[in-house]
C-alpha cells in the first residue's frame, strides 16, 4: 500500500513500485522537505539527425521542451524538487552552442500520471508507469497543448534502470512517429543524490 505522502510515481505504480531496483526505488520516491535532488552526468546523443524537424523543436525549444539539435557524448545536470504533490524536474544540456534547460512538473490526476513540459506547462502528456526487470517503463497516452489535444502526438517511451556493473543510472527516450519513425531521443548515464537545497 502507497504511503501518504508518496511521490506521483509511487502512487501511479502502487504495488509494483517494489519491484523497482533498490536504487530507482529512492530516485522515484518523495523527496523530503527542504531537501533537492542532483545528478550529473552524460548522454551518448540528444535530438534528432533530420535538420528538416529543426523549425519545429525551435518553436518547442522556446518553450524549454526540447531543442533543435543533434548532438553526442553531451554533459547534463538534473535538479529535482518537491512541489506540494508533485515533482519538478530542471534538466541543464550542455550543448556546444551553450547551454540549454528543459523543464517539466509530473502530477497524479484523476486521470492518471501527468507529464506537464515545458515553463508554463503547455504541453501535458498522459503517461503510463511500469516496472519492467526493476526498471522503470513509462510510455504516452493522449497529448494535449494548451487543453487541446493533439490528434497525432508522437508516442514517447522512456526508460529508467540502474546499471550494477558501472554503479550509474541509465536514461533512454525515444518519441516515435506513426508516420515519420523516431522524430527525437536522448540516452546516458548519470549519478544522483539528494541533498539539502
Amino acid at each position: 500500500m502507497v504511503s501518504p505522502g508518496a511521490s506521483p510515481w509511487q502512487r501511479a505504480l502502487g504495488d509494483s513500485v517494489a519491484e523497482l531496483h533498490p536504487r530507482l526505488l529512492a530516485y522515484f520516491s518523495a523527496i523530503p522537505a527542504g531537501r533537492i535532488g542532483r545528478g550529473t552526468g552524460r548522454f551518448d546523443s540528444v535530438g534528432t539527425p533530420r535538420r528538416w524537424l529543426w523549425p519545429v523543436l525551435a518553436i518547442l525549444a522556446r518553450h524549454r521542451i526540447l531543442f533543435p539539435v543533434w548532438e553526442r557524448d553531451v554533459p547534463f545536470r538534473i535538479e529535482n524538487r518537491p512541489a506540494g504533490e508533485c515533482l519538478q524536474a530542471v534538466r541543464t544540456f550542455q550543448f556546444a552552442a551553450g547551454e540549454r534547460t528543459m523543464v517539466d512538473t509530473v502530477s497524479m490526476e484523476a486521470g492518471g500520471l501527468v507529464d506537464r513540459l515545458g515553463t508554463d506547462g503547455p504541453l501535458a502528456v498522459d503517461m503510463t508507469a511500469s516496472v519492467v526487470d526493476g526498471a522503470l517503463r513509462l510510455t504516452s497516452g493522449a497529448a494535449r497543448w494548451r487543453g487541446c489535444r493533439l490528434p497525432f502526438a508522437p508516442r514517447l517511451q522512456l526508460t529508467e534502470r540502474f546499471d550494477d556493473i558501472l554503479g550509474r543510472q541509465h536514461v533512454a527516450m525515444t518519441l516515435e512517429s506513426r508516420i515519420f519513425g523516431r522524430i527525437y531521443e536522448y540516452a546516458g548515464y548519470f549519478d544522483y543524490r539528494v541533498e539539502a537545497s
